[in-house]
This record gives C-alpha cells, structure tokens and sequence, in this order.
C-alpha cells in the first residue's frame, strides 16, 4: 500500500491521526495532516483504510503496490 496525501485539501479535523497515529501527524501551527510513512506495514493497512474512508474531505489516497 502507497499512500498520498493533498495538503491544500486538508481541513484538519485530525480524525487520521486517532485512527492511526504510526501513519499520520499534525502540523502545529495548522493542523495540517503530516504523512510519517509512505508505505506503512501491513498491519496497519486497516487503520490506514479506514483513516482514508473518514477523512471529510476526502485528502487521503491510497494505492496497491506496484
């Protein structure tokens, strides 16, 4: 799994960072989601999923290793 993320999308509600803390950060003077890995393990595949899947504003991408 490959994860993108846009910024300029971003709203900050932070509901990636709970779901998935090894994954996704916050900027401080914004909050901004910060990506920490790319390519995280599989175990956290599912927290990614679903951190994708509540994002209002739909910032996350995700793809299937090439």
């Amino acid at each position: 799994m490959k994860i993108t993320v846009e910024e300029d999308k971003c709203c900050g509600a932070g509901s990636c960072v709970l779901i998935a803390p090894e994954v996704f950060d916050q900027r401080d003077d914004d909050g901004i989601v910060v990506l920490l890995s790319t390519e995280p393990p599989e175990d956290q595949h599912a927290a990614v999923r679903e951190s994708a899947g509540v994002c209002p504003t739909a910032a996350i991408h995700l793809s299937a290793d090439s």
